[in-house]
């Protein structure tokens, strides 16, 4: 009994511990998390919004907020359509070359971005391997838009199936095959029953790529060539403000792009919530069955 006893109460911390953990964990954030950004925010105001304002005006700006908007729009939709069916097959269907799909999935992950803006060079710059046949039908890639939006998507492209494949998965087949043996199509299973069931996921997946897609900074670095207010991302229009001592310009943009991740974050535990209540809701229906 008193070894029992001990047990249990072994799988509770003492108060000091408990609130040592809470502290480093407060401190840890407010120091790397917090502090950068209201630093971001007081930087770009620093001037007062007159100067803020301006150098969000400013051409090259608006052209580095478009050209990101741009490669965010192809390379969300595409990862979207490549997710879903990635991680349909990988989850509900068994063939040869499975684990080699996971892999080539994860490559994005185990490959500096650096490496794969390089790629991109090697393959579709003036030296590369289609570059002559390129230039000689007067197609850009490399230092243009094409360029930027592949780099873009390359590394971007894990987001949505690697948030499906486990959650796909976890679910398994019985609905689907429910399902079809009352008589639904394969695409009627998968609009009505697989795709339902991972909506959560599949928003969550989303919004980390679309995240990804607007602070992407190596890759593009590599094939964008630098032009201001041609090939310039926000992340690379920071960049060259700073080097440039235009601080209050830098800060300004960079503090849309810090906007934006908050908002991703609380999109995200928006539906981390709904999610959760959903999930609550279908275990409580269940019980009272």
């Amino acid at each position: 009994m008193r070894n029992g006893i001990r047990r249990n109460q072994a799988l509770f911390d003492p108060p000091w511990a408990r609130a040592g953990i809470l502290l480093a964990v407060a401190v840890f954030v407010t120091l790397f998390l917090v502090v950068p950004l209201a630093l971001v925010f007081w930087q770009a105001l620093e001037k007062g919004f007159g100067e803020y304002f301006a150098a969000i005006a400013d051409p090259a700006t608006l052209a580095a907020v478009r050209l990101t908007l741009i490669a965010a729009g192809v390379a969300v939709p595409l990862n979207l359509v490549f997710g879903v069916a990635a991680a349909w097959a990988v989850a509900k269907f068994e063939f040869r070359g499975k684990g080699f799909l996971i892999t080539l999935i994860d490559l994005p992950f185990s490959v500096s971005p650096v490496m794969s803006g390089l790629i991109f060079v090697l393959l579709f710059g003036a030296q590369g391997w289609f570059g002559p046949w390129l230039a000689a039908h007067d197609i850009k890639v490399i230092f243009a838009v094409p360029g930027i939006v592949l780099a873009t998507v390359f590394v971007t492209f894990p987001f949505v199936a690697r948030e499906l494949i486990p959650l796909m998965q976890a679910q398994g087949k019985d609905e689907e095959e429910a399902a079809l043996t009352l008589g639904a199509s394969g695409w009627q299973s998968f609009w009505r029953v697989t795709l339902p069931n991972a909506k959560w996921g599949l928003l969550y997946g989303v919004l980390l790529c679309n995240a990804r897609a607007m602070g992407e900074f190596g890759a593009v670095s590599v094939v964008s060539g630098h032009i201001r207010g041609l090939t310039n991302t926000m992340p690379l229009h920071v960049e060259i403000l700073y080097n440039e001592y235009n601080f209050a310009g830098a800060f300004a943009v960079a503090s849309l792009l810090a906007l934006l991740a908050v908002v991703t974050l609380v999109a995200k535990k928006a539906v981390e919530w709904k999610y959760a209540a959903e999930l609550k809701a279908a275990k409580g229906r269940e019980g009272g069955q």
